[in-house]
């Protein structure tokens, strides 16, 4: 009988892309993919760090595979199997832990799915993770998440991923233009580009440190692969996105009026505290600019409250900032301490349920945001690319810019291109919407 493996995948965009590369090599070797959910021979665990609360679930997954099926062997890997392998190997259960350059050959580790007493660690020095794994994730017919780039030589005092992931470097041109047609010769409409520090794309592309192409290059080179319906581009740095790639986005074939732009801090005590690469100026031009060539365009903000020495004044600070950006959503994360950063060493620790509290705040203005994002959408042309899950008797879809709609669910929609004119926001948030023409087909 074929064996089983499942994957459970925890994190970012760029985490979801690199499981399916790795389970498309499990399948190569002869294995059959089920749902984490189901009864397998193995299961592996793709871990994140970015936060405690990543940290802190992986223990209760691990249990959730053994309940599962007592017998199956257990894997971990991703970010936090490189920063903490031991500790992830004395995690009852767990069998084998690869760290950052290992994880792509896990099939080389598997000999046979006994169980160990103790978990196996094959992790690298990170200083050994200077190649490049072209990754993209095909399990949801709809979207795909492409990797274009991996690592990154920023030295944000909050954060791990240097550590977890080495430095900048990325795919070759060509490996990427590659990959995205594959994506789009299987069927699917929508490829989110996706990396560590994407906008600075082309570092390390043959393996020197010097730019072989410009991010801008890369996404003047994908708008011309055929097949492609839609490109969206992923979190990408504020200091990294140029006026050339904005203005190009706003007159693109494929490329979509979406963009998630970390801010961490409206303060600039705080943002050189962090060592950001930019100060608010720079962060309001950015927005200015996208709003005056996209004015319909959906821009989500990274922000992180909470900092060591973020004081009360420092918060409203980013509060109004915030309040008084013409943008579309937050994602707010609540700072966590984290091992061998200059950030935890740092004095003017904020207590928790400060930090809570600001999370909160924030949490609430970005309902706002969003809530009045969408009625600025109210009565414009847009189109929907609908998924694939039926949630409580509805298929739900993405405008190009990011509204979320909704009708009764018929399967007959799921991956499909429809013009739609956006009516109403119903009681759950979401747009209801009037149908304007059949089906779109490829470009």
């Amino acid at each position: 009988m074929r064996k089983k493996v499942a994957f459970y995948t925890l994190g970012c965009k760029l985490n979801f892309s690199e499981t399916s590369t790795i389970a498309r090599s499990f399948v190569n070797e002869g294995f059959d993919r089920v749902d984490f959910s189901e009864n397998a021979d193995i299961y592996v665990i793709n871990t994140c760090s970015v936060t405690e609360n990543a940290d802190k679930r992986f223990k209760s997954i691990v249990k959730q595979a053994q309940k599962t099926n007592p017998d199956a062997f257990v894997a971990a890997v991703g970010c936090y199997a490189q920063l903490k392998p031991q500790e992830l190997a004395e995690v009852g259960g767990v069998d084998l832990v690869l760290g950052a350059t290992e994880k792509f050959k896990i099939t080389d580790y598997i000999n046979d799915l006994s169980k160990n007493d103790f978990g196996e660690v094959h992790s690298c020095e990170i200083e050994e993770a200077d190649f490049y794994v072209g990754s993209y994730s095909i399990g949801d017919r709809t979207r795909a998440f492409l990797k274009v780039q991996d690592g990154c030589d920023y030295k944000c005092t909050y954060c791990t991923i240097p550590l977890a992931r080495g430095i900048s470097r990325s795919d070759t041109l060509s490996n990427v233009l590659q990959n995205a047609k594959e994506i789009s010769e299987k069927g699917i409409k929508e490829i989110v580009l996706t990396g560590v520090n994407i906008g600075d794309y082309g570092k390390g592309e043959f393996g020197n440190k010097k730019h072989e192409h410009t991010f801008f290059e890369l996404v003047q080179a994908l708008d011309q692969v055929k097949g492609i319906d839609r490109l969206r581009i992923s979190s990408i740095e504020p200091n990294l996105l140029k006026n050339e790639t904005i203005d190009f986005v706003a007159n693109s074939r494929t490329f979509v009026p979406h963009f998630h732009i970390p801010l961490q801090s409206g303060n600039d005590e705080i943002l050189k505290l962090m060592r950001r690469r930019y100060l608010s100026e720079l962060y309001i031009n950015r927005i200015n600019k996208i709003k005056e060539v996209m004015p319909h365009a959906c821009i989500g903000v990274d922000v992180i409250v909470g900092f060591p020495g973020e004081t009360d004044d420092h918060f409203l600070d980013t509060y109004n900032f915030l309040s008084t950006l013409d943008i579309s959503y937050l994602h707010v994360f609540t700072y966590s301490e984290r091992d061998n950063t200059v950030a935890a060493k740092l004095d003017g620790v904020v207590p928790v349920d400060i930090r809570k509290k600001r999370s909160k705040m924030l949490r609430g203005l970005s309902v706002k945001k969003r809530r009045a994002f969408y009625e600025s959408q109210l009565g414009t042309e847009r189109t929907v690319l609908f998924e694939s899950e039926n949630k409580e008797g509805y298929i739900h879809g993405f405008t190009e810019n990011y509204v979320k709609v909704k009708m009764p669910w018929n399967p007959s929609y799921v991956n499909t291109l429809h013009n739609v004119k956006l009516q109403d926001i119903d009681t759950d948030g979401i747009v209801r919407f009037d149908f304007i023409s059949q089906m779109i087909e490829k470009f």
